[in-house]
């Protein structure tokens, strides 16, 4: 029996006469998601078909999965427009879902070839008692809470049933959103926004304050491999890893800031080396997982005062979800794992015993005066690394020295010895 996937949209329907831009992209990044399988495509306004080797199905199904701007796609069984052919088709899916433990079921069907002689409820009148009787009443109907729905899809070229529709990221194709900063630790919170940034269409690059020695290499190494986490939803299979040398201003906040402010000053340093950044980089906005009262540093005037250095939109994905829902997604994105290993970032490794969690822009700005950052500020942007992260990299920097700096030069040397 022959098999083709249906591809369908969401959101972008409702996108009127730029409709095309976006369905272009979605098919951009299909065709390039795909182009090393034996594929072919269909391509109508409001679907993508296509046709595959069996074999491949579940790599397609994979990377499909990972594509932003599809709202589901099924794989559906090809037929015939002759009702015979139909019934039949219908029978043998249907009894597979018996077979899984389905005992009800319902049929809806969808007529697109307005030149068939009947209309979508007369299909489903003609073709439901043959149905019923050729699964020896195994299942039977129940059109308000059934175990399985039978999707019946006539079109002008043939027949597509389906009993599942699985749902895609959703959202609107990568890219299409403009370009951010995604200020990335090696937590759980940060992977998430930066995916569901990406599901909304934003093109994602990272930026990273890493503080070796002070805090360990495997620290980095954690956002790393996060960064390839995220790389799998990207067009190129890639993510671009900006680290800043943090450990100069890390280590003056640390000897001349009271405690309780400590995290507060040290965001707004971060804050305003990324803004800083992302001029340079001709980047739309900051991206963080920052979530309503997780911590110290994320009550609402905690934040007030740190965002008080920037004027770029911050964009906060996750900033009404609770831990439990956050950590839900990142299971699904496979960043759990990852997120939780033991190794702290800058911003964690020395937490205060009792941050301030209504912080004051004045005492803020007094403190920062005790130290000259401005200068720091503009060697960490000069000093910056950018790494370039594919999915399938597997660089692992902790064995090429215990900073960062000396970690990239001999992994430098090596590969340039070794070519």
């Amino acid at each position: 029996m022959k098999k083709r996937i249906l591809i369908r949209f969401g959101d972008m329907m409702l996108k009127g006469q730029n409709i095309g831009f976006f369905i272009k992209r979605v098919r951009q990044h299909i065709m390039t998601s795909l182009e090393d399988l034996s594929v072919s495509y269909v391509l109508r306004h409001d679907r993508i078909m296509i046709d595959y080797d069996i074999d491949d199905e579940k790599k397609i199904t994979e990377r499909l999965d990972r594509i932003s701007g599809i709202f589901d796609y099924a794989i559906a069984s090809v037929t015939t427009t002759d009702i015979e052919s139909i019934i039949e088709t219908a029978v043998s899916l249907l009894n597979e879902e018996v077979q899984e433990g389905g005992r009800t079921f319902k049929i809806e069907t969808r007529r697109t070839n307005k030149k068939f002689p009947m209309t979508s409820l007369e299909i489903t009148k003609t073709i439901a008692k043959p149905i019923l009787d050729g699964l020896n009443k195994k299942l039977i109907v129940d059109v308000n809470h059934p175990d399985v729905t039978l999707y019946v899809d006539v079109r002008l070229e043939g027949s597509y049933l389906y009993v599942k529709r699985i749902p895609g990221m959703g959202g609107y194709p990568f890219g299409t959103g403009g370009k951010g900063l995604l200020m990335m630790s090696g937590g759980i919170d940060s992977p998430v926004a930066g995916y569901l940034a990406i599901k909304q269409g934003i093109e994602v690059e990272l930026i990273h304050f890493e503080s070796t020695p002070l805090t360990p290499i495997e620290s980095v190494q954690k956002v790393m491999d996060l960064a390839r986490i995220l790389a799998r939803y990207t067009v190129t299979k890639s993510m671009k890893l900006h680290l800043i040398p943090f450990g100069e201003i890390h280590h003056e906040i640390l000897n001349h800031i009271p405690e309780p402010y400590m995290i507060t000053i040290m965001r707004r340093m971060m804050y305003r080396i990324a803004e800083k950044f992302t001029h340079r980089k001709q980047i739309h906005c900051l991206i963080n997982g920052e979530s309503i009262g997780q911590v110290a540093s994320q009550s609402l005037p905690s934040m007030k005062v740190v965002e008080a250095v920037t004027e770029i939109p911050i964009l906060r994905p996750v900033i009404t979800y609770d831990k439990l829902e956050i950590i839900k997604l990142s299971k699904k994105i496979e960043a759990y794992d990852i997120s939780i290993r033991p190794y702290n970032d800058c911003c964690s490794i020395y937490i205060p015993k009792q941050p301030v969690t209504k912080p004051m822009e004045v005492y803020a700005r007094k403190y920062e005066s005790l130290f000259s950052y401005e200068s720091m500020i503009d060697d960490a942007l000069t000093n910056v690394k950018t790494l370039i992260i594919h999915q399938d990299n597997e660089l692992d920097l902790s064995h090429y020295g215990f900073t960062v700096k000396e970690a990239i030069e001999n992994y430098e040397k090596e590969m340039s010895e070794h070519h």
